[in-house]
This record gives C-alpha cells, sequence and structure tokens, in this order.
C-alpha cells in the first residue's frame, strides 16, 4: 500500500551505541543521517514508526559536514517522495517543522521559525530555529511551510533552549550530484576538498592529497557481552543487528511479544518481556498461576497492571566461562519462544488483554 503521509519516510536509526533518525529519498534510493548518528558502523538498523526494522548499509561518510548516506536491500517504493527545496536561502521568520525520534522515543514533530539562515559554527553554516531538537532529532529532516526539505536536522549543543540547527540542503545536493557512482556495496568516505569517493583504508585522499578526518574508517567493537547476547538473539533467526536500540541494550520481537535485553547495575543482566494487561476482574486465577514455579527458570512479575516474563542471570555466570554459559544462552533464547507462546495462553485462559508493547497483528 502506498503511503500519502510523507512523515512515513522519516524512519529511526539503531545501532549498538544509541540512535537517531534518518529519512528516505526516494527518487536516489538511499537515506541521508548525520555521519556522527552512524560513526563507527557500517551496518545500522533502520525502524519506522510502526516498529518494522531493516538492515541498511553505510555507503557513504563526509565527516566534514557531518551528513551520511545509507542504502538498504528492502523495498521503499511505497513510501512518498520528499521533495527538496529549490529556495537558495530560506529567511528568517519562516516556518519550520522538525520531525525525527527524539531521545529514541517514537516518532514526533515540532515546529518553530528560523532565528538565523546561516549560523556559522565549526567552519559550516547552519540554519538556526527555535523548534525544539534533541538527542535523536540528528540526522531527521526539516521541512518548510510547504513540506519541502530544507536541511538535515543536527543536535550541536546540549542544554540549549529554544535553539535546533540543520545543515542546509545545498551541502546534501553537493554530494547527491555524484551519488549515481557510489559503489553500494562499500563503505566509502567522501573527500570533503575534491568530492572524491574513497573505499580503501587511506590516511590522505588518493586525488588530491588532502588528509581525511582521524578515524573516519575505524570500526566499533562489540564488549564480550554484547558478543554473548547477539549469539543468543542469532539463535532465534533475529539478526542482533536489527535488534541494538543502545549500548548493551537489545528490543526486538518474537511472534507478538517485545523482548527487552539491558545490563542492570553492572551486576545483572535482564532479559524480559512486557507479554499482558491484568484483567480487571478475576485476579485470583490470574496472581495464583503467576506466583507458581510453571515457567522456571523464568519469572512473572507485575509493574502496576503490567504482566512481565523475566530472566535475571548474574553477569560473573556469563563472563566467568563455566559450564553454565551455554545453558544461560539457552535460556534466553528460550525465553523469547516461552514469551510469545505464555502471552497468548493468559490471553486464552485468564482474559488477560495483550500487552500496549505487543505486535498483535503477530498473534496466530
Amino acid at each position: 500500500m502506498e503511503h500519502n503521509n510523507i512523515y512515513d519516510a522519516v524512519f529511526k536509526v539503531n545501532h549498538a551505541e544509541g540512535s537517531g533518525s534518518c529519512f528516505f529519498l526516494k527518487q536516489y534510493g538511499i537515506f541521508v543521517t548525520n555521519y556522527h548518528v552512524i560513526e563507527g558502523f557500517r551496518e545500522v538498523g533502520i525502524q519506522d514508526n510502526n516498529k518494522n526494522s531493516s538492515l541498511a548499509r553505510v555507503i557513504l561518510a563526509n565527516p566534514s559536514i557531518d551528513i551520511a548516506l545509507l542504502w538498504s536491500e528492502d523495498d521503499f517504493s511505497s513510501l512518498p517522495e520528499i521533495k527538496i527545496s529549490d529556495q537558495e536561502e530560506i529567511k528568517i521568520g519562516q516556518k519550520i517543522n522538525v520531525a525525527g525520534y527524539p531521545y529514541g522515543m517514537p516518532f514526533s514533530l515540532t515546529e518553530g521559525t528560523v532565528s538565523s539562515p546561516k549560523q556559522l559554527m565549526d567552519n559550516n553554516y547552519f540554519i538556526q530555529t527555535d523548534a525544539a531538537v534533541n538527542p535523536g532529532n540528528s540526522g531527521g529532516p526539516m521541512f518548510d511551510d510547504k513540506n519541502e526539505l530544507v536541511a538535515i536536522t543536527v543536535s550541536k549543543l546540549k542544554d540549549a533552549d529554544n535553539m535546533g540547527f540543520g545543515i542546509p540542503v545545498a551541502a546534501l545536493k553537493k554530494i547527491l550530484k555524484h551519488v549515481g557512482e557510489l559503489d553500494k556495496t562499500k563503505f566509502n568516505v567522501q573527500c570533503n576538498s575534491c568530492d572524491e569517493f574513497i573505499s580503501d583504508k587511506v590516511e590522505y585522499c588518493p586525488s588530491c592529497g588532502s588528509k581525511l578526518p582521524d578515524k573516519v574508517f575505524n570500526h566499533r567493537e562489540l564488549t564480550d557481552l554484547a558478543v554473548f547476547c547477539e549469539e543468543a538473539i542469532s539463535n532465534l533467526g533475529i539478526n542482533p543487528i536489527l535488534a541494538r536500540d543502545g549500548y548493551e541494550y537489545w528490543k526486538f520481537y518474537k511472534g507478538s511479544s517485545e523482548i527487552r535485553m539491558f545490563i542492570f547495575e553492572r551486576s545483572y543482566l535482564y532479559c524480559t518481556s512486557p507479554i499482558n494487561i491484568l484483567p480487571k476482574k478475576d485476579l485470583e486465577p490470574v496472581l495464583t498461576y503467576m506466583l507458581s514455579d510453571q515457567i522456571s527458570p523464568y519469572q512473572m512479575g507485575l509493574n502496576e497492571n503490567r504482566i512481565f516474563i523475566t530472566y535475571r542471570i548474574y553477569l560473573y555466570d556469563i563472563m566467568s566461562d563455566n559450564k553454565h554459559k551455554e545453558e544461560i544462552k539457552k535460556n534466553i533464547t528460550n525465553l523469547a519462544i516461552k514469551a510469545d507462546e505464555l502471552g497468548n495462553f493468559m490471553v486464552q485462559k485468564y482474559g488477560c488483554e495483550l500487552s500496549q508493547f505487543s505486535k498483535k497483528e503477530a498473534v496466530k
């Protein structure tokens, strides 16, 4: 089904260090974001506001102007086309809409006006606006009152009230002129001096000799704990890159259930799923079942009226390389399967509703 809402083309970017925003340029078949959003990664997860995730490859990085391009093999032909503004210079007082995923939350839109069309910082010009811009908005689009793209949102200053910034589309247009030359199977760095695309790890541009930004070809390595957790996720047939939602934090779906994995107080790994909501009456049978030991090694618990299934592991038991390590990994994998089964069981047996975090369309 074709989408008509331009904001459907705005996605969340997820990886092992956090999240940001990006948007799809249908006419080029690529996603645009900030370089600092994906710095150190070659593949990231992109997610629409319905929590549908796709794997995206970083195909271009230009650290000097803080722009990166992503490409995905998935089909996005149903998304609306974002029109890039032809306006030479945006005006003071002009309306601006900032779209994205602030703080990793669901999609949001904030409105403001242009405070300065050419604010010079770090040797580049930015559009300054009084629209709310927060961490997580970076890489998303700024639209004018005609819903045309005028800038790429960038969070430049922390704790700054009524102050947001955007990279003018003129900088993006320079890249798009040459985007047809990009090899989408490789990670490319663009020299900001001569616009050359460089895929081999070098310190200086082979065309003009300019020094490339430090560490631009470096990869961010996962911790040993993250490797262990992602092996358990892989055993479910899920690409762990798509499950990443921050530093040593994962969130993914198995069937209808949302599974969360995270470190607590640097002592425990929690694997948990909000599966159901308590019924409004006849609570005794539900609570009796929850207090039973029928789902060991997992536990059921309550947070207000939400029912959780949880598996808590002491980190020492994972990292000490003891004989139980593989058993723990298997238990993590099985919790995701159990959460989906148990959520449906609680609906059928006790009349509980599925959690608001569940994917209702995935229920069999």
